[in-house]
This record gives C-alpha cells, sequence and structure tokens, in this order.
C-alpha cells in the first residue's frame, strides 16, 4: 500500500472504457441485494462509496483505502473511498468522487462514472449506501489525504482478490459471517468484502475456493473496529496533519 510519504502508481492510461468494465457496469447496476443488505422503510443516513476500477501493470484492479487506527469508529480497516452524503453534494456520485478525492488525492477530472449500484444498507452503523461504479481514465498517483482519517492507499489487482490463497470465510461475532480477502498485509472484510465478493463473481473473475472454511476474526481486528484498540490514551486526540481539503472523517461508516 501507499502509506502517509509515498505516492502510488499511476498505471496505465485510456480513454476507451474497457469492455470488460462495462458489461460489468451494467451487470452490477441491476444486481439483486440480499435481504439484510435492504435499506428498511425511510432509508437511513445516506453515503456514498467509489468503486474506483483501473487498468495497471497487473491487469484490472480496484482503489482501496486503510482508515486510520486512531479513529474512534472502524478503525484500521480496509475500504473504499467514502462518507457521508452532505447536502451540498447534490446526489451520491458528486459525493463518492469529493470523497475519494479527499481521502486518497483521486483527481476527478480523471474518473469516468459509469454506474450506479442499488443502495445497500448497513444496520451496525444505519447507513444507507449508494455505490458509484467508475473507470480511471486517467490514474495518478495517489496517497492518504489525511493522516488522522487515512494510513495507506492501494491499487488492488482483481487477480489477487480473485486468488484462492487469499480468500476466506469470516465469523462475526453477533451473527453470521462473510467472505475477507487477505491481500497486502490487510485483512478485507464485512461491508467491502461482500462488494467485492459480488463483482469478483459478476466479473467472470471467480476461481474454486474453500468458502466452507470459517475462521473467528482476528481478535486485534474486533478491538480495532470496536474503537477499543487505540494507540493514544483516552481522552486523546489523534495525531494531527496539515489538511488540504474538508474532513470526510464524518462519513466513518465502514463496518
Amino acid at each position: 500500500m501507499t502509506g502517509g510519504g509515498g505516492s502510488g502508481d499511476g498505471g496505465l492510461t485510456g480513454n476507451t472504457v474497457p469492455a470488460w468494465l462495462t458489461r460489468l457496469a451494467q451487470s452490477a447496476a441491476g444486481m439483486a441485494v440480499p435481504l439484510p443488505l435492504r435499506p428498511p422503510a425511510g432509508g437511513g443516513r445516506r453515503a456514498a462509496v467509489l468503486i474506483l476500477f483501473g487498468e495497471g501493470p497487473g491487469g484490472p484492479d480496484l482503489l482501496l483505502v486503510q482508515r486510520s487506527p486512531w479513529l474512534r469508529r472502524h478503525a484500521g480497516q480496509p475500504a473504499f473511498p467514502g462518507g457521508a452524503i452532505d447536502d451540498s453534494d447534490g446526489g451520491p456520485v458528486p459525493a463518492a468522487l469529493r470523497e475519494a478525492a479527499e481521502e486518497a488525492r483521486v483527481d476527478p477530472a480523471g474518473v469516468q462514472v459509469l454506474s450506479v449500484l442499488p443502495e445497500l444498507f448497513i444496520v451496525r452503523s444505519g447507513f444507507t449506501v449508494t455505490p458509484v461504479l467508475a473507470w480511471w481514465r486517467d490514474p495518478a498517483p495517489v496517497e492518504p489525504g489525511d493522516l488522522a482519517e487515512i494510513t495507506a492507499v492501494a491499487r488492488i489487482a482483481i487477480a489477487e482478490l480473485a486468488d484462492p490463497a487469499n480468500r476466506l470465510m469470516v465469523r462475526y461475532p453477533a451473527g453470521p459471517g462473510g467472505p475477507a480477502f487477505r491481500v497486502r498485509g490487510m485483512l478485507v472484510w464485512g461491508f467491502t468484502a461482500m462488494i467485492v465478493d459480488r463483482l469478483v463473481a459478476i466479473g467472470g473473475w471467480e476461481r474454486p475456493w474453500d468458502a466452507g472454511s470459517v475462521e473467528d476474526l482476528p481478535p486485534e481486528v474486533l478491538r480495532a473496529a470496536a474503537g477499543t484498540d487505540r494507540v493514544f490514551p483516552e481522552g486523546d486526540d489523534p495525531p494531527a496533519t496539515p489538511r488540504r481539503g474538508a474532513s470526510s472523517a464524518r462519513g466513518q461508516f465502514s463496518p
């Protein structure tokens, strides 16, 4: 992953949307939403995430960020760039692009939005999330926008995510588990992993893997997600870093 002091690989540039991504965007826009993820009547607090596909040296890839261990909720979790939709955004697409710019320094001018996926509800946080699927037509180096919120940014090749050696099921303490991925020293789980799992399947990249082997979430992951494993003393603020844009800490909704 790209940490606070580095810059990400710009990857390959292409103004033409690849045929595989056009097909994926069309299929994903109509994908069925599992009952537990369907928004309730009246919805919830609105949020958006950017599912940004690029084409790198290793083939198709996805942009993920790793949330800071200093956050009071969902610390240390890998996720898509995203957060709460502000009234000034005008909708999920502008919100997703704004959050990606704030969190990972993604230039919206180099991004082409292809489809808006069905809304998904996160029971734990009460957010109704709109995934926005896009093509990174003009990729550029990326980096964390605010180290108090995002510690690393990475372009993860789909081939890595589809590798059976990197796939597993995890068990949640309060209920049934779900898919997860071990990549680049990260454990991708929860809401983000569920979306990645569906995209890998819809895109035709899925390879046979052992979905019957279920592991408990590591204790350190559970503590961080619950906000009980922070590295600063109780009551202290996380380390301050220079900010170039408005904070998206209001959008800490990852499961």
